[in-house]
């Protein structure tokens, strides 16, 4: 029990704990690309095809580990035809008025974040890590935000402290205060840690409590 406990403790900067980690993710993304991910986007097809017509896939380009670029997935939550403007490079907010009535419930479920999953698969993501960000806001918060590059020291995440800590904004001032708990994250990350951030995040998706 006790030596268990203190290797789920250990940093993850260990090839061991990478490997660890590396396996948690694989564990997780497999069975939602195969089982929850199909009829999720049968589903979403149809409420776009009703709602808002276009794609069913919403990619962009954000800041990963070490700061390399990857297209990032989502299903789409916006109507297409400003999503294709470049109103794209507005940070969204909840109370966006391109967002259409089945994406605000995608939102609030997390369930545009589904897709997610291949980048956790690739190896761009993983499921524990702090939130992606546009390569224009990246380059502006590294001006504005001192030590903002450490977040990157680690892979993003599809869920992470600063989500569960901090509310939703798109201020530089919210920036700074969200990078107080990615910079914990990266300093404190273990195991435990990931699987404490795991429940708390499956609890606000069941009970609809995200953006």
């Amino acid at each position: 029990g006790r030596q268990f406990f203190t290797l789920l403790n250990e940093p993850l900067e260990s090839p061991f704990n990478q490997m660890v980690k590396r396996l948690f993710d694989l564990f997780l993304s497999i069975p939602t690309l195969i089982l929850i991910l199909p009829p999720c986007m049968i589903l979403v097809k149809i409420f776009q095809m009703l709602q808002a017509p276009g794609p069913l896939f919403f990619k962009q380009d954000r800041v990963g580990i070490s700061g390399k670029h990857f297209t990032i997935w989502k299903f789409r939550s916006m109507t297409f035809d400003r999503e294709g403007t470049r109103d794209e490079s507005i940070q969204a907010h909840p109370q966006d008025a391109r967002i259409f009535s089945f994406g605000k419930i995608m939102r609030r479920f997390s369930i545009d974040e589904f897709p997610q999953f291949i980048n956790v698969f690739k190896g761009e993501m993983s499921f524990i890590g702090p939130r992606p960000e546009r390569p224009e806001f990246v380059e502006k918060l590294v001006r504005e935000v001192p030590y903002y590059n450490q977040r990157h020291n680690v892979k993003p995440g599809l869920a992470g402290w600063a989500q569960l800590n901090y509310p939703y904004g798109a201020s530089v001032e919210d920036s700074m205060e969200k990078l107080k708990f990615d910079l914990y994250y990266v300093k404190h990350q273990s195991m435990l840690l990931d699987i404490l951030i795991l429940i708390r995040t499956v609890e606000i998706v069941l009970f609809g409590k995200g953006r």
